[in-house]
């Protein structure tokens, strides 16, 4: 009758030779319901590779490492073994001893195995088709060397081998067996982790966003042109490529005197980070806000900081004044704007005013139109060549599909496959409260912190409020890139930005002006977890009944 083991390590392993399997086959059958029977254990160390043919973990007995050998087998100044009729020379007792220290100190310096100091370890070889007489060997005691007329009785010779090899140390207990077999049965103390698949996902969206780049290389001899992209096409990765190569020179180009430029704070401190670690030649000689840059130009008073009129009339006005002041050596050879269509028709003045040429100084425009979400219209007053990214490279195949029908175009997911896109029903002033436990939950299932982001759509969330109030903009968009806390935003300031897993919140009543705009810039800040919190009627009024299909409402 056979008696299961507690642990079989593999539970069917492979052999390369009979009498390893015959002897793991008799120790199965004999061992304990409290022993460990592992078999082929490899193991690397900064020495050597080891592998130990079977290690047997016995509780009250010890642990036993043991090196099979069949054939015929005997030992004249050394160890020999003739399989097939050819001799070789072999080494068993060093194999097994070797394998036993390396196999005790990976076990003894997992922390699993914590302060239980050292227990017996012993080794021992196994020749089941030869006989050796009673007596020690040079390197290994009889009694850890079992032959033929031994393997009839293995599992004596075994267990008086592991106790006595090693008389000073104590047996291992019931617990010590089970931690044991936890360790060497590769049971790590760790789980399933959702933001490792989040970052591979990144790194392959990172992989084909520089294949993208190609666009640019293609579009070399062209000196004003438009990239258009819908959300996830990677536009500000572009962006940034853009503004490196003509700041550098490229092919037949000189270096060019480089202005890269967006609108909301977020992105910027985005684009000054990246920018920052460039090496010193490839840095633009201008990197921030629209604001940054008339604070370039001398902008000092700000006025009504609240007023449409001061950014669309009085502040362009001023810096068109100011850029036409500009020597020749604060001029720029090239502007480079990300997200454009956050830009009024009066900014366009300075900026082309601060051009060397402006009619033929560069003119580098990267927009998508669906994300016009802010109450002003604009486009360069220049001709730009269009080139077009069709292609959805940041989100996860679920959550492009969920979003799609809100592009202004057809575009082609290759962000690979993630979670179910998750609608979680709320009327709108429980939004807020629900997206909160929402968030929980996500850090219950594993989520770190800094991959979590709630958005709103509506109010600021109280987090965000406080936090911008504590620290300010500044303090606030530093703590979101240098901090491992869930973010706290608002859809209107985190265009060019994502995070792995975002609770979209609705948490207004959708007949605000740009409300599906702002819909689909929320939904496309997830690249692979997104959760969206709402009433199931603002859904569909807002997003349209495709909409509210994709995201399993009835």
């Amino acid at each position: 009758m056979i008696i299961a083991v507690v642990h079989l390590i593999p539970a069917e392993p492979a052999f390369t030779t009979g009498s390893e399997q015959q002897v793991w086959e008799q120790l199965r059958t004999s061992l304990g319901p409290d022993d460990v029977l592992l078999a082929n254990f490899r193991l690397t160390d900064e020495t050597k590779d080891h592998e130990a043919d079977l290690v047997v973990v016995m509780p009250d007995f010890g642990v036993l490492v043991l090196e099979v050998k069949g054939g015929s087998i005997w030992y004249e100044d050394g160890w020999i073994q003739t399989v097939s009729g050819e001799s070789k020379w072999i080494h068993p007792v060093d194999q097994a001893r070797d394998a036993k220290y390396a196999i005790r100190q990976y076990v003894e310096s997992d922390p699993r195995w914590g302060s239980r100091g050292r227990i017996r370890w012993a080794h021992g070889v196994v020749v089941p088709y030869s006989v050796f007489p009673d007596a020690d060997l040079p390197d290994l005691p009889r009694l850890a060397l079992h032959d033929r007329e031994d393997v009839k009785s293995l599992i004596a010779h075994v267990r008086r081998n592991a106790h006595d090899l090693d008389t000073g140390h104590r047996v291992p207990a019931l617990d010590d067996a089970a931690t044991l077999g936890e360790i060497l049965g590769g049971r790590l103390a760790t789980s399933y982790d959702v933001n490792a698949e989040a970052l591979e996902r990144q790194a392959t969206a990172d992989r084909l966003t520089e294949q993208q780049g190609m666009i640019l290389s293609v579009a070399r001899l062209l000196n004003r042109i438009e990239v258009r992209g819908g959300a996830g096409s990677g536009k500000t990765v572009l962006a940034l490529q853009q503004a490196k190569e003509l700041t550098r020179g490229r092919h037949d180009r000189k270096a060019q005197r480089t202005a890269l430029l967006c609108y909301s704070i977020g992105l910027g401190e985005h684009l000054k980070r990246q920018v920052a670690a460039w090496p010193r030649k490839d840095q633009p000689a201008f990197v921030g806000t629209f604001e940054d840059f008339a604070r370039t130009l001398g902008v000092a008073d700000f006025g009504d900081r609240t007023a449409s009129s001061f950014w669309e009339e009085e502040l362009p006005l001023t810096m068109a004044e100011l850029a036409r002041e500009l020597p020749d050596g604060k001029r720029f050879d090239a502007l480079v704007v990300d997200e454009a269509q956050d830009f009024a028709d009066t900014w366009w003045t300075p900026l082309l005013t601060s051009l060397r040429d402006e009619d033929e100084g560069g003119v580098y425009v990267f927009s998508d139109e669906n994300q016009r979400i802010f109450g002003r219209f604009g486009r360069p007053p220049v001709a730009l060549v269009p080139l077009v990214l069709d292609h959805c490279l940041r989100n996860t195949r679920e959550i492009h599909e969920a979003f799609s029908p809100l592009a202004p175009s057809r575009m082609y997911s290759r962000g690979g496959t993630g979670p179910s896109v998750q609608f979680v029903a709320a009327s709108v002033d429980d939004t807020v409260d629900t997206a909160d436990a929402e968030i929980d939950r996500l850090i219950e299932d594993g989520w770190g912190r800094g991959h979590i982001a709630l958005i709103t759509t509506g109010t600021r969330h109280w987090a965000q409020a406080g936090e911008q109030d504590r620290v300010g903009q500044l303090g606030y968009w530093q703590n979101y890139f240098d901090g491992d806390e869930v973010f706290y935003g608002h859809v209107l300031g985190c265009k060019g930005l994502e995070r792995s897993a975002v609770v979209l919140v609705l948490n207004e009543d959708g007949t605000r002006d740009r409300a599906r705009e702002r819909l689909y810039v929320g939904m496309s800040r997830a690249t692979d977890l997104l959760i969206v919190v709402g009433d199931p009627e603002v859904v569909r009024a807002v997003g349209g009944p495709e909409v509210a299909k994709r995201l399993g409402i009835a």
